[in-house]
């Protein structure tokens, strides 16, 4: 199942969910021309969308016994370079700290060879 799929927004995006455990989610969105801003580069709302996705899911998947889903509290964006149209981009969150009411996951947004794009941070509230 691509989890992505019962993420409205990530699904009319895009967003393919590669690998998705409690300890590691891995996310990958095609550049498209309607993702971008001027100069065909990638719209710093969609690298927040990607990273905000991914992050998500491992919340979801780490949520503790009787909770029933999780919600973005907070979230912060580096944006270290830019994306352009064509390319790939990939997506690795991993958990800082999980919790019984939230847990913090660190997103780093590449190109496909590397590149760095942004590192995101966000909170996660727990759910019940």
């Amino acid at each position: 199942m691509n989890f992505a799929d019962q993420i409205p927004f990530a699904k009319t995006m895009g967003v393919e969910i590669t690998e998705a455990t409690p300890e590691r989610v891995v996310a990958r969105l095609v550049v498209r021309p309607e993702l971008c801003t001027g100069g065909s580069i990638l719209h710093g709302g969609a690298i927040m969308a990607l990273a905000d996705s991914a992050g998500a899911v491992g919340a979801f998947l780490s949520l503790p016994p009787g909770a029933t889903g999780t919600t973005t509290i907070e979230s912060k964006t580096n944006f270290l370079g830019a994306a352009k149209a064509g390319v790939t981009i990939i997506a690795e969150a991993t958990p800082v700290h999980k919790g019984k009411r939230t847990s913090v996951w660190q997103t780093r947004v590449a190109t496909e060879d590397g590149k760095a794009v942004a590192l995101v941070i966000q909170t996660q509230l727990v759910l019940s």
